[in-house]
C-alpha cells in the first residue's frame, strides 16, 4: 500500500479513488449515480446499505460490480424462507480424526450481498444482522472474526409483501442507508438494452485494495468537524421524535416514532466522507444535509394518518431539512 506524507495528502488520493471507482462501475452500470455514490459513501464509512427497489433495476449487478472494482472477495446470499443461521455462518463437522471442525459459511466475506433480505425468517435475519454488528460470529462457543473491510449491501422489493418477514425497526437500524433506485430514464433504458443484448461481457478492473479500503474507512474518522456541523446533525435527528420540543408540527402530527442516536451517528460519519470526496477537509451543514434523506429514511415511523393522507417520510425529511 502506498504511505502517505501527510493526511491531506491521503485526502486527494482517496478523491481520486472516488472518482476512479464511480468511473470504473459506470463501465457495467448505466445511470444511478447518486445511487452508487451512496453505497460509496457507506463503505468509506464502514456502514451497511439497504437497496429497495422493483426488480430489474440491477441491485445485484450494482453490488457485484463494486465488488469487482474495490478487489474484495464477494458472496451473494440468496434468501430464502428455509434458510437457517448455520447455512450463512457456518457449522461444525467431524473430521476423519474425530475432532470438531468449522466449516465456514458464505459470510465470511468482505462484500455480502444479502438478496431479498426480508424473504427469511428472524432467526436468520438475526444472525446477519449480529455480524453486521459484531463483524463476527459464534459458533459452538467459538468466536470467529470476519474478514476486514466487512459490508452487508442486503436488497429488498418494496412491491410483495405475501411470503416475507419484514426488517424491524431495531434491525433496520443497523443499515446506514436506506437507499431507494428508482427507474432508469428513457435515454438510460435504452443504453442499458443495448449494452446488455449483445455478446460483449464488460470486464472491470479492481482499483482499490482491502488494506487501502481499510485506511481510507480510519481516514474519514480523523476528519475534524466544527461544533456547528455537531450541533445540527444531532438537533436534525432530534426533530424527527415527536414529543420533542426540536418536533415541528408536520413531526408532531404525522410521526409515531423518531430516529434515534445512531442517526446522528451516521449524519456526522456520513458527512465527513461526503465532504471528502468533494474535496473538502472538513465538513460542513450542507455535508449533513446530503446524507440526510437515505439515513433518515428507514429511522422514521408514520402514523396512520399519514398513510391516509398521502404524507411520505421523504416529505417529512425535506422539510426538516429545509427548516
Amino acid at each position: 500500500m502506498t504511505q502517505f506524507k501527510s493526511d491531506v495528502e491521503a485526502m486527494e488520493a482517496l478523491q481520486d479513488a472516488y472518482r476512479n471507482l464511480t468511473n470504473e462501475i459506470g463501465k457495467a452500470i448505466v445511470g444511478q449515480e447518486e445511487v452508487v455514490k451512496n453505497v460509496l459513501i457507506s463503505i468509506f464509512s464502514h456502514g451497511h446499505c439497504l437497496l429497495v427497489g422493483v426488480p430489474g433495476l440491477a441491485k445485484t449487478l450494482l453490488v457485484n460490480s463494486i465488488s469487482d472494482a474495490l478487489g474484495l472477495k464477494y458472496s451473494r446470499i440468496q434468501f430464502t424462507p428455509d434458510l437457517m443461521p448455520s447455512d450463512i455462518i457456518g457449522t461444525e463437522i467431524l473430521d476423519e480424526q474425530r475432532n470438531f471442525k468449522f466449516i465456514k459459511g458464505p459470510l465470511f466475506a468482505n462484500i455480502i450481498l444479502a438478496d431479498e433480505i426480508n424473504r427469511t425468517p428472524p432467526k436468520t435475519q438475526a444472525a446477519l444482522l449480529e455480524a453486521m454488528q459484531e463483524e463476527a460470529v459464534t459458533a459452538g462457543g467459538t468466536r470467529h472474526e470476519l474478514p476486514h473491510p466487512f459490508f452487508v449491501l442486503a436488497t429488498q422489493n418494496p412491491i410483495e409483501q405475501e411470503g416475507t418477514y419484514p426488517l424491524p425497526e431495531a434491525q433496520l437500524d443497523r443499515f446506514m442507508f436506506n437507499v431507494w433506485l428508482d427507474y432508469p430514464s428513457y435515454q438510460e433504458e435504452l443504453n442499458v438494452v443495448k449494452l446488455t443484448t449483445t455478446d460483449k461481457k464488460v470486464k472491470l478492473n479492481p482499483v482499490l485494495n482491502s488494506e487501502e479500503i481499510v485506511y481510507f474507512q480510519q481516514l474519514i474518522r480523523r476528519i475534524p468537524v466544527p461544533d456547528n456541523v455537531y450541533e445540527y446533525a444531532v438537533k436534525l435527528s432530534s426533530s424527527t421524535r415527536p414529543n420533542t420540543e426540536m418536533a415541528n408540527a408536520k413531526v408532531k402530527e404525522f410521526v409515531n416514532w423518531g430516529a434515534g442516536p445512531r442517526a446522528s451517528q451516521y449524519l456526522i460519519i456520513g458527512a465527513k466522507c461526503h465532504a471528502a470526496i468533494n474535496g473538502k477537509f472538513s465538513p460542513d451543514i450542507a455535508d449533513v444535509r446530503a446524507v440526510a434523506e437515505p439515513i433518515l429514511r428507514h429511522r422514521i415511523v408514520r402514523n396512520y394518518k399519514a398513510e391516509a393522507e398521502g404524507v411520505t417520510v421523504e416529505d417529512i425529511i425535506a422539510e426538516l431539512v429545509k427548516g
